[in-house]
This record gives structure tokens, sequence and C-alpha cells, in this order.
């Protein structure tokens, strides 16, 4: 008996090859130009399969969190882009949302490439759908859209082990990752042992605190939490009212021989939003899920006869936080069916500080989670560029984010093509404006995908800081972000002869008590709308808490910038806050980004 093979014939190109012994296989054909509809047949000999509708074009990788997640519904002016959508050359792919601690290399279900109508419109990604249907307006070439996205995520989940090994301070944690396929619970303990290492290394944790082994004598510090339990900000707590950080709970229970004998779960009906729970001083598990109830299983030894302990630690960042369910809901489930009610809960906040580190299988907070679960089953598909937009879920530590834009970067065109284009939407303004200079991470993760773009000729910005929205973290007008990154993608993917985006900042110097910053790309000149001169900038010294705005004039391509202190100042900066309020931009109406800069003598 032969060898089992396929035949592929696609546009009157046929390829022929073997099968392996897993049933995988692979054919090149020769290049197609753009255009179909095609029909793609694929045969053994025995059976055959067919394609039809198929249409030959680029393909664009959408990803990142929920502001690409953002469906087409919630979009501006979302009735008239449904009622009538028209794209017959565009087709879309939603990546299911799958978080795995191992490389997938199939999809957790079937996929399907979809025609644009109402239907598979209304829940596709608003930002990656506006991008090409702009595109298409200049490359008039059919294009696939494959979407994968997962709000909160943040970048590391994107991606692979082996570019995250690269840096030192993520090996442990990937050896955590490669533990828990193997043994969850070994997991969850050894995490437990990382995450307190992490706790009494916190600035303003005090020697020797160790909550999580409830046996601290510092019971002063802990209080009677409500029988009902529910959103601590509801308790009446000075301390919990609209507080985000950690807080701390913990509960004792007594068994019997009998009961710690037996295998068990410690069901946590609802916690909000990230835990990590032990019982008996040993971790037992950690999830990010807001408002979802947790399940642990317990292995054997970690209950005991007589008194057991069982810690809480909960990290809100968003509205409502704590112990969300009704207080039946949190209890030991026993094997033979019965259980042990858990109640008579304490708390303590935790002191402020930066946060904890995310257990490393977290779908949308761990590590190369989302980057096995839905970049890896794409293999290597031919893409024609990647669209980037996250960030908001790292805005806490902004330092390390270009770095790991650069691991993002290399991963993914290890996998999609050595000169993948990758297209960032920069972060958009978020929050109430500041009514004087601060220190924002924000502002940070935004410069470090300014210094990344410029430093990379495959890699484009868009500038969205001006369509943000003070209320909403989700701005609607993805129409324009989509208008940018197309704009972007001709620029920097196909050539074309325009500016890639606003105004962008080339060089600050002195002259004489005044500080010179000149502009590049604005096209038509720079235009302060609102005021005699633009509004954004600041000049600072060399630490943090330097800054003061400066009165700004637009000279030509520059803006000169005056200050008492300007013979002191060392830094320029311009957008820098979660939320400024800019007035810079070229006659085009683009904006020009946010950046900081050193003088130059």
């Amino acid at each position: 008996m032969g060898q089992p093979w396929v035949q592929v014939s696609l546009a009157g190109l046929k390829a022929k090859t073997s099968v392996d012994a897993n049933g995988k296989w692979e054919v090149a054909l020769p290049s197609l130009p753009a255009g179909g509809p095609h029909t793609l047949r694929v045969s053994d000999g025995v059976r055959e399969q067919v394609v039809n509708d198929l249409l030959v074009g680029d393909v664009w990788l959408c990803s990142g969190q929920s502001n690409m997640e953002l469906p087409v519904w919630r979009a501006l002016d979302a009735s008239s882009e449904l009622n009538d959508p028209s794209a017959p050359t565009i087709r879309l792919l939603t990546v299911p949302q799958v978080a795995s601690a191992v490389k997938r290399d199939a999809f957790s279900r079937p996929i399907q490439w979809k025609p644009v109508d109402a239907d598979a419109l209304r829940d596709f990604s608003a930002a990656c759908y506006f991008f090409a249907r702009e595109l298409q307006k200049s490359v008039d070439v059919p294009m696939g859209l494959i979407h994968a996205s997962w709000g909160g995520s943040r970048i590391e989940a994107w991606i692979g082990a082996d570019a995250l090994r690269r840096d030192r301070s993520y090996v442990e944690t990937l050896d955590v990752l490669a533990l828990y396929d193997q043994d969850p619970q070994a997991a969850a303990r050894r995490w437990g042992e990382l995450w307190g290492k992490w706790w009494q290394q916190r600035v303003g944790t005090p020697a020797g605190d160790r909550p999580w082994n409830g046996t601290s004598d510092s019971n002063a510090s802990w209080q009677q939490a409500p029988a009902s339990l529910g959103a601590w900000e509801r308790w009446n707590d000075p301390g919990l009212v609209d507080f985000n950080g950690m807080v701390w709970f913990r509960t004792r229970v007594e068994l019997t021989a009998g009961q710690a004998a037996q295998d068990a779960v410690l069901e946590l009906g609802a916690l909000d939003e990230t835990d990590i729970t032990w019982v008996n001083g040993q971790a037992v598990g950690s999830q990010y899920d807001p408002g979802a109830a947790r399940r642990y299983r317990l292995a054997p030894g970690v209950l005991k006869q007589g008194q057991n302990t069982v810690v809480i630690n909960v990290l809100d960042t968003y509205r409502d936080g704590g112990m969300s369910a009704p207080a039946s809901a949190y209890r030991l489930a026993f094997a033979d069916g019965s259980s042990a009610a858990l109640h008579d809960w304490q708390y303590q906040r935790a002191g402020e500080g930066p946060p904890p580190p995310n257990a490393p299988w977290q779908s949308a907070g761990g590590v190369s989670t989302l980057h096995n679960g839905m970049i890896a089953p794409l293999g290597s598909y031919g893409l024609r560029g990647a669209l980037w937009y996250q960030g908001e879920s790292n805005t806490g530590e902004p330092e390390a984010y270009g770095r790991l834009l650069q691991y993002l970067r290399d991963d993914w065109r290890s996998r999609f093509g050595k000169d993948l284009p990758l297209l960032i939407v920069q972060l958009a303004g978020y929050g109430v404006p500041n009514a004087a200079p601060s220190e924002s991470g924000w502002a940070g993760v935004r410069e470090a995908q300014r210094k990344f773009a410029r430093e990379d000729r495959r890699t484009g910005l868009a500038v969205a800081l001006d369509l943000g929205d003070r209320y909403d973290i989700h701005p609607p007008n993805k129409q324009e972000v989509g208008r940018r990154l197309a704009r972007v993608a001709r620029n920097i993917v196909f050539g074309h002869a325009l500016e890639p985006s606003g105004p962008t900042v080339e060089s600050a110097r002195r002259e004489g008590a005044a500080v010179v910053v000149r502009f590049k790309g604005a096209g038509s000149g720079l235009v302060a709308y609102g005021a005699a001169g633009p509004i954004g900038f600041e000049l600072c010294g060399q630490g943090p808490g330097t800054c003061r705005y400066a009165d700004a004039r637009i000279q030509g391509d520059q803006v000169v910038l005056r200050a008492d202190t300007a013979w002191q100042v060392a830094r320029v900066r311009y957008g820098w806050a979660d939320n400024p309020i800019i007035t810079l931009f070229d006659g085009n109406g683009l904006p020009a980004g946010p950046f900081e800069l050193a003088i130059d003598p």
C-alpha cells in the first residue's frame, strides 16, 4: 500500500503531496493575481473537499485587547454601519478566545471565513473592519481579516515562550507555566512561593508579614467582614469606598478527621477580579475572571483535622471588588457529597503599592497563554501585516513595554515572515484631564510605542490620543482609528507618497531663554486649535515632579516654548498625561503625537 497523498487544484493550478503519519500535509502553489472568486478542490483519490467563493488577496491579523475587540455594533454610528454593509471583497474570520498553557496546533473548534453582512459584521472588530474598508479605497485587492483579541489582556500573553525566555525575569514564570500543564496543584504551590517572595519584597510590607499563613498574631489589623459579604465598596468602610487595590480575606473552619482525609474542592462563589488563594499556608489556585466563581481542587494532605485556615488575596482594579456572591456560595465540598460552610470572614486592606504579578496560566494576564491558544494555531499563515491595539493593561509598568513590543515583533516575524509589517495604535486618552503636570503610566506606554515605531522601518504608529473619552476606556470612534491605520499602511506597507501620520517630533534645542521644538511630517503646516498657541507642552528638570506647563507659539515647522525656568530645564514633554488636552495638529486634521525628549544644548 502506497503512502497517502492529496492533490490540490486552484484556478487551473495543481499540486500533489504526501501525507505524514499524523495526517499533516502542505503544498505550495505559484502565486496568483489578486481577485476571484475561485474554487479550491482537495482530493485523496477517494474523497474530495471543495471550497467555493475563495478570493486571492491580502490577509491582515488584528490583535490586542478590548479596543481591538470592540465590535461594530458598539462603534460610532453603528446602526448606519450595519443597516447596509457593502464590502464584497472583504472576508472576516474570528479566532475563538482560548487560553492555553501549551502551544496548540489547531483551533479548539471549527472556524470559518465569512463574507461581510450585517450578522457577521455586528460582532466583528470595528477597528479591524474600518481599516480594511478604508484601505481598499487606495489598494484595490480582496482582504481577509483575522481577528484575534481578548479584552483586558496583557502583551505578555500574546508572546510565545521562546521569545519571552530571552528576558530572564520571565524564566521562573514560564517554568511554572510548563509545570501547570502537567500538575496544576504543584504549579499553584510553586506560584504561591514566588508570589510570597514578591510580597515580602514589596515596598511598605513589614518584615516577616505573611498574611497567607493564617497564624499571624497581628489580629488588630483584621476587621470583621459583613456576614452577607458583597462588594467591599458597599461596606461603609471609608478606606474601601472607591478603593481599587488588594484586600486580604481570611476565615477558619473546623474539620473532622474523616473530612480532612477526603478529596475536596474549595468553592469560592465569586471573586472580583484576581485572586490568589491559600489553604493552611499553601497556595491552591489563582485566577483572573472578574465576578466569576472559583473551584480549586485540593491536593491530598492540604486539609487537616481540627482548625484549617483559608486566606484569599483579591486584587480589584475597576469598579466593584471582592467577594460578590452570597455568603453560602463559599464552602469546602467533599467527595462524599457533604460540605463545610466558610463564614465569619475577616479582612484587611493591603497598603498602597505596585500590583502583584499574575499567575502565568491566567487567560488574559498570564504569559504566552493567548499566543498558545490563539496565535500558534494560525501556523505560518501568509500575512500582509499585523495590526496591534493594546497597552491599557500594561500601563502599570510602562518601563517594560518597549522591550515587550520587541519580543512580540520578533516572535510574530519568526512565524509569519521576517518582514512582517506591524501597525500599532497608540493609546487613546482616558480619564479626567490633569490640572497640573504629573507622571503617567499611560503616557509612558505611549512613549514606548512611539520610540519602538521610530526605530523599526516596518513598524508604523497611528496616533489616537485625541480620540479618547474621559469617561469611557473604549472610545467609540473606531472609524477614525481605521482611517489612520489605513494611512499608516499605505506608507509603510505599500510605499505611497504621503505622511503616515500627523506631525512627529524631530528635535528640541535651546535658543537663549527659549526651547525650540522642531517637527517633521506636518504637510500643510502646524495648526493650533482653540488658542493662540498649542496647549499641552511641558518643560521639565531631570527628575519627577519638576515639570511645568509652558507657553507655546508656532513658527513654521517649529514650536517655541518660553518659561521662567527655561535655562534650567532638561526635557520637554507634550501630551504627557492619561488623558491630556492637546491642540497641535497639521492642516489635514491629524494630531501631533505625545512625546518626551531631552533638550539639546
